[in-house]
């Protein structure tokens, strides 16, 4: 796994509410939640680099049908 970078974010108190509602609708947690949402903006902006490798990409694309499994 990739380190994590720690850092303070500031947040309006209900921007802040609106999240924390969202990840338990999500069943996350606020941190996850925040981290989700961010790399799928960058993901579809395409500012998020992609790893040469489908196999190690942790952030498949929704649309990607998943590798077929031989039959």
């Amino acid at each position: 796994m990739a380190a994590k970078k720690p850092f303070l974010l500031r947040l309006d108190a209900g921007t802040f509410a609106a999240l924390e509602r969202w990840a338990a609708d999500e069943l996350r947690s606020l941190n996850a939640q925040i981290e989700y949402l961010l790399r799928n903006d960058l993901r579809e902006s395409g500012r998020l680099p992609r790893p040469a490798d489908p196999a190690t990409n942790p952030l498949p694309d929704p649309g990607e049908n998943p590798p077929e499994t031989g039959s």
